[in-house]
């Protein structure tokens, strides 16, 4: 039997030298976080129904891969808002990378340009709109709506002056989730990290200037006043994402906010499928919440995501190991997913299809 390495730009890995695949992130940035900003980032929900059952959710399928099929060349790319992506990933949305790295939301700017990823800077992040939009690359920026309109037009327009590509609307966070874990470890932000795009001479953290209460005027609104492409993410209803489009999204992002909103809501990817059905094509359904293998992004492009949002090993990995750490977690999922392209018999990720896939037992 002749033996082959299983496909082209595996990272450096094993006992040695790190964690051998994303799962096994968390716990080297255990290693390296308080134990209040290891349950921020972590937990979810009451008793995280959810948020277990968003992993459990890719074991309910099993592959059906085709066989004597040419896989000597793998195109992980995808088209999503007229951009070409060279994989069907992106950074999510996601709060106070600084807590884990002082460079936080640029070093995870720089890991994403110098691999043509698209990021994703949250309204309350730790860096600025212009901090991460001076290192370069395709950009995106995630805004919950002020309840002052006139800051969120001033926080839009500098988006656009900035040059960030789209706008993530997120949906599902009007107000917190009882976030257990938080209370226990009394997790607050520490001194020097902060939501520095909410700042003010007056209020350092930007308290209390979060609206708590959405509606599809809001998202009209949105739509007509960032110039930019809006994706309404946080979507599990099929009826919500249609309204989603008849309001003025481009597309919608399929999730349950990584299980920390409100527990016993349905896994992301059970919903996944009918949110695609219902879209019809109208614009791209991305996935989020729960990706921790390059088989899962096969799944959940199998289902009908035109790609997929990286949410908690993108933190683990910065408290690992700073920038490096985040690019080595992007690299070693881009080659378990061009190897299950590849073991698929299905070699460019736009031909998925559910016809790989069957339902688990």
């Amino acid at each position: 039997m002749t033996g082959r390495h299983p496909a082209a730009g595996w990272p450096a890995e094993g006992p040695d030298t790190g964690p051998l695949n994303l799962a096994d992130l968390e716990r080297f940035a255990a290693e390296k976080l308080g134990p209040g900003a290891l349950a921020y980032y972590s937990g979810g929900a009451c008793d995280e129904v959810s948020l277990s059952d968003n992993l459990d959710a890719f074991r309910r399928w099993r592959f059906r891969p085709r066989v004597m099929v040419d896989i000597t060349a793998r195109d992980p790319s995808v088209e999503v808002l007229g951009r070409r992506w060279p994989a069907p990933i992106m950074v999510a949305p996601l709060a106070l990378h600084r807590l884990a790295d002082p460079d936080g939301e640029v070093a995870v700017a720089r890991a994403c340009k110098a691999r043509g990823i698209t990021m994703s800077l949250s309204t309350v992040g730790s860096a600025t709109i212009e901090e991460v939009a001076a290192v370069g690359g395709p950009q995106w920026f995630q805004v919950y709506p002020l309840v002052d309109r006139g800051r969120t037009q001033a926080l839009l327009d500098r988006v656009v002056h900035a040059g960030y590509e789209a706008v993530v609307f997120t949906v599902d966070c009007p107000i917190l989730g009882r976030r257990e874990r938080d209370r226990r470890t009394a997790f607050s932000r520490p001194p020097g990290v902060a939501y520095l795009n909410l700042a003010t001479e007056s209020d350092t953290y930007g308290n209390d200037q979060l609206a708590t209460s959405y509606t599809w005027a809001d998202l009209e609104w949105v739509a007509s006043t960032a110039r930019l492409p809006v994706i309404v993410k946080g979507v599990l209803d099929p009826a919500d994402a249609v309204l989603a489009f008849e309001h003025g999204a481009s597309g919608v992002v399929v999730s349950n906010h990584g299980g920390r909103q409100l527990d016993l809501s349905i896994a992301a990817l059970d919903a996944l499928p009918d949110v695609v059905a219902a879209v019809d094509g109208r614009g791209p359904v991305l996935f989020d919440s729960g990706i921790r293998r390059g088989t899962d992004i096969l799944i959940a492009l199998a289902l009908g995501a035109r790609a997929v949002m990286l949410g908690r090993p993108v933190l683990w990995a910065l408290a690992w190991n700073g920038e490096a750490g985040v690019g080595w977690a992007f690299d070693q999922l881009l080659a378990e997913f061009d190897l299950a392209l590849a073991l698929a018999g299905v070699p460019r990720a736009v031909d998925l299809s559910p016809r790989i896939l069957v339902r688990a037992r």
